[in-house]
């Protein structure tokens, strides 16, 4: 099984990564600034935008550039993701859910799978994501019930999942499910498994939100589905639980990514606003109530940053960094909902204009509390680490 010290990506140069996130910039200005209220109010899928992403290679930003993918420290593609979510968070989760599942593949799939799947995860040609949640189980991802039959050279896979991201878009996705339902600990009886669509993988409904738009969120129902047994992720049973929560720590680091661009976003349109609106002859930036209310909001965004990188960087050096990546997720997203909400407050009532993006900010600013992991498990978390490297 590989490790993740085996799929550590090395950093590129200063001028390197800033040619990169200066034409990233580039692209967001021009092409997705002038169309995100156009898709975030219709909910509509944007397959323009995707279909660059895909170019631009982000859809394989942290595969290991032997498989065809850019091979992006988790700084580099934190900072990224921060760039584009402070215009837009929405189309940040496309690629990271994505993401999520090939990195699982790559840090504990067999060789085998590693060479058939990670060159068309990175090329875009198979886009898709990681699907643990169920109805009666979420951040208890023990509690699962979709059940992997072995079957000779087969799985029989049934039941449903919900709330999965890229669910109707998506080509392929990592599954949770129970391999051994009388295990115990449950842990020990889950298995994830690299899941294409095909016949018995039937999407269900698309789910209204609101906010976190233009990405589709929705069930995905496995009736008598088969796949291969090669498609075990790592080819042992009873790993899946481990795995998943291997995956998350890069999908809570981008998550916190994602929270530090609303943060920051809410912080450049509320500062560019505040100096354009007068009242009593002079900015609103000059009144001490705004004032307060910037510094407080500039601070916030800088600590998420921080964290966030911090969070980036153990993970880049192959360390266990449960502990960071739950401090900067939770920091992070708590920070994005204060900067919306405060950012809402400086445009005052223009703020329930939807010609305004801080009201988006405001809607999408939740998502990233209770999206990978909860803020209130990441408390836990981060305690019970915190303990545990503290011993008394």
């Amino acid at each position: 099984m590989a490790t993740a010290a085996e799929t550590i990506h090395a950093p590129m140069s200063e001028d390197e990564e800033s040619a990169l996130l200066d034409a990233i910039q580039k692209w967001v200005d021009k092409e997705v600034r002038p169309v995100v209220q156009k898709y975030d109010h219709a909910d509509e899928w944007p397959k323009e935008i995707v279909e660059q992403m895909v170019e631009m290679g982000l859809f394989g930003a942290t595969i290991s550039q032997q498989y065809g993918g850019l091979g992006l420290s988790a700084v580099t593609y934190a900072k990224i993701v921060a760039l584009i979510s402070s215009h837009w968070m929405a189309i940040t989760g496309i690629f990271n859910s994505h993401l999520i599942m090939a990195c699982a593949v790559e840090r504990f799939g067999t060789p085998e799978q590693k060479a058939k799947w990670l060159p068309k995860f990175a090329g875009g040609e198979i886009r898709g994501g990681l699907a643990l949640t169920e109805p009666n189980a979420g951040t208890d991802l023990q509690a699962i019930r979709m059940t992997a039959e072995r079957d000779g050279d087969e799985y029989v896979i049934n039941g449903t999942k919900t709330w999965i991201s890229n669910g109707i878009n998506g080509d392929c996705f990592a599954l949770l499910v129970k391999t051994d339902s009388s295990a115990d600990p449950r842990y020990n009886g889950m298995s994830l498994m690299i899941a294409p669509k095909q016949e018995g993988f039937t999407t269900g409904k698309k789910f209204k939100k609101l906010g976190y738009n233009s990405i589709d969120s929705a069930e995905l129902i496995f009736e008598n589905y088969r796949i291969p047994a090669e498609n075990l992720i790592g080819g042992v049973e009873g790993q899946g639980f481990f795995q998943t929560t291997g995956g998350l720590e890069l999908g809570r680091i981008n998550v916190a990514a994602r929270g530090v661009g609303v943060a920051e976003g809410a912080l450049r349109l509320a500062t560019e606003y505040a100096q354009q609106r007068e009242t009593m002859g002079k900015p609103i930036s000059e009144h001490q109530a705004i004032q307060l209310k910037l510094g407080e909001m500039v601070t916030r965004a800088r600590a998420a940053r921080l964290l966030t990188f911090d969070a980036a960087q153990a993970y880049d050096r192959g360390e266990r960094c449960d502990m960071e990546a739950g401090m900067a997720k939770y920091f992070a997203s708590e920070a994005a909902v204060a900067n919306s909400e405060e950012g809402m407050r400086v445009f005052g009532g223009y703020s329930y204009s939807k010609e305004y993006d801080i009201e988006r900010l405001y809607r999408d600013a939740i998502f990233m509390c209770i999206a990978e992991g909860t803020n209130e498990m990441q408390r836990m978390i981060i305690s019970k680490q915190w303990v545990k490297r503290n011993p008394a």
